[in-house]
């Protein structure tokens, strides 16, 4: 009946039970389902508020021009960089005028904007 310890030890057995293997891919399973969710919920808050900080980093470079030419038209990114702000990553100054502009952002899938000069930063529609 019982196996002598000499011969339980020389036998080698080596490798994981199915169950093992399904008991750990389980554990793995519930990590992913938590953990997928909270990753896609910080990425989506990071993007909404890397584009928000390129249009209020762009806000200075903006005002600057319309103090040296007093207005807002010509004011473009290629302009604001050369001039203002060489590290500027907007997206595009739309709709220069005499005394508007709006500016926007991309990073991701969000996309930010302000209607200037005295808009608020917005994540709902474009310029």
């Amino acid at each position: 009946m019982f196996i002598p310890s000499k011969q339980r030890l020389a036998r080698r057995e080596e490798g994981f039970t199915l169950i093992e293997l399904l008991i750990v891919m389980a554990i793995i399973g519930v990590l992913l389902a938590i953990a997928v969710p909270a990753y896609l919920g910080y990425r989506d808050r990071a993007e909404k508020s890397a584009a928000r900080a390129d249009v209020r980093e762009a806000l200075p470079a903006i005002e600057a021009f319309y103090s040296d030419h007093i207005t807002y038209v010509g004011a473009t990114v290629t302009k604001l960089q050369a001039s203002y702000d060489a590290g500027l990553s907007l997206a595009t100054v739309k709709g220069a005028s005499q005394s508007a502009y709006c500016v926007q952002a991309v990073s991701g899938n969000t996309t930010a904007h302000r209607t200037g000069p005295s808009g608020a930063v917005t994540l709902t529609g474009a310029c």
